[in-house]
């Protein structure tokens, strides 16, 4: 018994002298006789890292080629993406000769070995990607292992340019357990070959495409140790052309119909009425497309603040439409304009929008109204004479009755009441003219807001398309 365990001992020590395991002998070039020998020298041992002492480091090798792009979700901040993880490390000291025992690769169950525990960190849910049971082993005692990962991953979005955003998400491919002493992880190939091949093999053409692909070694370091890490920088790029068509386009289309009813003439048209419905027609347009708008807690999109400034430019037309309106027939009712608002609206603001205060007209107005003294008393000494004046009668004749002379002067007063009424109402009062110039004025500088934020928003939008595919190329 004590030279069964003398001799354990002396085969333990000479097989950490020369490798994790010994070179495999096999009796035939069989499958049978490969799989004895490994299940003699490598099996027994898959619960120990395969390196000769514990002191060595594994390298562990990670190739990275993105299958598919399956879904960016804005309210949970996830990305969901479908790729292909590659593993390789050494078995040290493994080796068979490839004549000897028939082959030079063999598929093994990936129990019977020992596995790196090499995880994606930033995993928010179980992946359910199908399980492959086997990996490849060589008779150089390489270990290549394949396997497909559906990621649903945290990922912390940018969707201020939406629709004309990039993504820069992160994958961190290292060990859960073993620090940088155990396990180093080593990139596999280089960025550039890994997004030529991703493109080559990408099945999704939905709303989001590869734009590149960026991989570095980092390393974390905790209070316990250092892990070795390996990060894809996975950039994303949308397709803004939906967005662009059913969004973009009709509340383009929207608000320059809002911007030519400022053409209509407020005096003869109900302009109110128009405006009305088009504010009802936006409200509709934005319920409708509302689902197609990210969502999150973080940062407003641009394009939401697009559509709530043309909203609330589309009712501000509303009220002053209102204004207008109420100016145009209600002006003679108003108290004098105010000082200051005179100057900031008549001296400054006509300017701006380059509607120049009016000349004083030289025409004068004669008064025909007589002062109400001298009206009475003029009315009652109305005598017969000037009744003949009036009629061009000058004979002296009876004098026509009495009824006659208060129908006259009935007549008279309304002849009278009905010029001053008709003077007042086509020349209007200065106060009535003040308010309707400073209703021209608002009105001509809503005018002029509207075609500035259409231009800036037109810019803006194009600028940043253009932004948008120059990064793309």
């Amino acid at each position: 018994m004590t030279e069964a365990k003398t001799a354990g001992l002396i085969l333990i020590c000479f097989s950490l002298l020369h490798g994790f395991v010994a070179a495999l002998n096999c009796t035939s070039p069989t499958p049978e006789s490969l799989l004895n020998a490994l299940e003699k020298e490598l099996f027994p041992k898959k619960l120990l890292r395969p390196v000769k002492r514990f002191s060595d480091t594994l390298n562990v090798t990670v190739h990275i080629t993105v299958v598919g792009i399956l879904g960016v979700n804005e309210k949970a901040q996830s990305l969901t993406t479908f790729i292909w993880q590659v593993m390789e490390w050494n078995i040290d000291g493994l080796s068979w000769d490839e004549k000897e025992c028939g082959t030079k690769r063999v598929s093994i169950p990936r129990e019977k070995l020992w596995v790196p525990d090499v995880h994606i960190s930033e995993f928010m849910d179980e992946d359910k990607s199908p399980k492959t049971p086997y990996v490849y082993l060589y008779n150089t005692g390489r270990v290549f292992d394949d396997k497909p990962v559906r990621v649903v991953s945290s990922c912390r979005l940018e969707i201020y340019t939406f629709p004309f955003d990039f993504q820069n998400c992160s994958l961190t491919f290292g060990p859960h357990l073993h620090f940088a002493s155990d396990i180093r992880m080593i990139q596999g190939e280089t960025a550039a070959e890994s997004l030529a091949e991703s493109r080559k093999v990408l099945k999704t053409k939905g709303e989001w495409e590869l734009a590149d692909i960026k991989i570095s070694p980092s390393t974390l370091e905790i209070s316990d140790g250092t892990y070795s890490d390996i990060k894809v920088y996975l950039i994303l790029r949308r397709r803004p052309i939906l967005y662009v068509v059913n969004l973009l386009i009709p509340s383009c289309f929207l608000m320059t119909l809002d911007l030519f009813s400022f053409l209509l003439p407020p005096e003869s048209v109900d302009r109110s009425a128009f405006k009305m419905t088009l504010i009802l027609g936006y409200t509709v347009f934005l319920l409708i497309m509302n689902d197609l708008l990210p969502v999150t807690g973080d940062t407003t999109p641009l394009m939401n603040v697009l559509f709530s400034v043309s909203l609330a430019l589309m009712v501000a037309s509303l009220l002053e439409t209102v204004f207008i309106t109420n100016i145009q027939f209600s002006s003679n009712q108003y108290s004098e304009v105010p000082h200051w608002l005179s100057i900031l609206v008549l001296r400054y603001l006509a300017v701006v929008v380059f509607l120049p205060p009016k000349e004083k007209s030289n025409r004068t107005t004669v008064c025909l109204r007589p002062p109400a003294a001298d009206n009475a008393m003029n009315t009652s000494i109305l005598s017969s004479r000037d009744l003949q004046s009036i009629s061009g009668d000058t004979s002296l004749e009876k004098p026509p009755p009495e009824l006659a002379l208060d129908e006259l002067r009935k007549l008279s007063r309304d002849l009278m009441a009905i010029r001053l009424q008709m003077d007042k109402h086509f020349q209007g009062t200065k106060t009535s003219q003040e308010w309707q110039m400073i209703g021209m004025v608002i009105d001509r500088l809503l005018f002029g807001l509207y075609i500035i934020f259409i231009s800036v928003s037109f810019i803006t939008i194009v600028s940043i398309w253009i932004w948008n595919n120059s990064l793309e190329g």
